[in-house]
């Protein structure tokens, strides 16, 4: 082979090799700058419904806690304890109330049907894992399924048909009042008492959890926020 000739291949192979590899260097970020920007769009999606979850936690709490508080203005009616009853309908509606967990998880459907993986950071991912697959899945079913949560299923038909004989209605049909004292036998007295516990301390547990959920989703914010400020 002459030199010339060598030399003419040698460039024109060199020439096909860069330009196979710079080909495949340009298709390599490309994709991975596709994925970066569908990572930040699921990023966005899934912070947005974080911030949506936030004030549907808010509410399951403060039903609990008003939910809590009547168990004890109940615990005084029953008692014969002194016990303002301005709001007797309302204690009456909120002791036995039960509620759903609903949670905002199309962003994290989406993420799980691209791939976790999708997600560089192996922290972050961790967390939301974490927080889709075992928090809020615990929340629902304690809310759903856990039966000692079923408060209306389990108890209202009872505690009423003790208390409500009691009620004294206006002319519209609302509870104005409970008629004290009540003569409670020691055995029904005993019996109301251990339902308001059990709903009281059942509330009490769920909220604990609650507030652990809480204090996960406003991290986990704000850490998907400082992922999309990189």
């Amino acid at each position: 082979m002459k030199k010339g000739s060598w030399k003419k291949y040698t460039f024109e192979f060199l020439s096909i090799f860069i330009a196979v590899i710079s080909a495949f260097t340009l298709n390599n970020w490309n994709e991975n700058r596709r994925e970066s920007i569908a990572e930040q769009k699921i990023l966005i999606e899934i912070k947005n419904g974080l911030e949506k979850d936030i004030k549907d936690l808010h509410t399951n709490i403060r039903g609990h806690k008003q939910g809590v508080k009547a168990c004890r203005f109940w615990r005084n009616i029953i008692q014969n304890k002194i016990e303002h009853q301005d709001s007797v309908q309302l204690k009456y509606m909120q002791l036995t109330r039960d509620f759903t967990s609903l949670q905002n998880i199309s962003g994290y459907e989406t993420l799980k049907s691209r791939g976790l993986e999708l997600v560089r950071n192996d922290s972050l991912r961790s967390a939301l894992i974490s927080l889709y697959e075992y928090d809020y899945s615990t929340l629902r079913k304690l809310e759903e399924n856990y039966e000692e949560m079923q408060f209306q299923k389990n108890y209202f038909k009872e505690i009423n048909r003790h208390i409500a004989p009691h009620f004294i209605y206006d002319q519209k049909g609302n509870i104005l009042k409970v008629n004290t004292p009540i003569n409670y036998t020691e055995k029904e007295k005993n019996i109301l008492m251990s339902y308001l516990l059990k709903i009281e301390f059942n509330r009490m547990y769920v909220l604990r959890f609650y507030q652990k959920v809480e204090q996960n989703v406003k991290v986990l914010k704000s850490r998907i926020k400082n992922e999309l400020n990189r």
